[in-house]
């Protein structure tokens, strides 16, 4: 069973900085795709930004030059630093882990809050 264990988040004033952390445990293939998604009150989840093993990232076009996503696969664990934020980028941040391996799978964690104002 795979578990992400996430941290970070919190109340930050428009065009301030957060990080946020989580780490995968459990029997993960090697080569897998982790990364965060979004969910604002009455909106669908959205990506964020997701890093694919060996580092090949990717970003909602909402977010580029803005947040980076970094991984330590060694540790399994998966950072996005969030600059200049912004009140849209308020939302409950999920971690998501993904491999296929003669079926996709998908694990997310349990969230964690990011409010943005002033």
């Amino acid at each position: 069973q795979v578990q992400l264990v996430e941290s970070g988040g919190g109340l930050v004033q428009p065009g301030g900085s957060l990080g946020l952390s989580c780490q995968a445990s459990g029997n993960i293939f090697s080569i897998y795709t982790m990364g965060w998604y979004r969910q604002a009150p009455g909106k669908p989840r959205e990506l964020v930004a997701t890093v694919t093993t060996p580092g090949s990232t990717k970003y909602a076009d909402s977010v580029k030059g803005r947040f980076t996503i970094s991984s330590d696969n060694t540790n399994r664990t998966v950072y996005l630093q969030m600059n200049n934020l912004k009140p849209e980028d308020t939302a409950d941040y999920y971690c998501h882990l993904s491999y296929v391996r003669g079926r996709t799978y998908n694990y997310w964690g349990q969230g964690t809050q990011v409010t943005v104002s002033s």
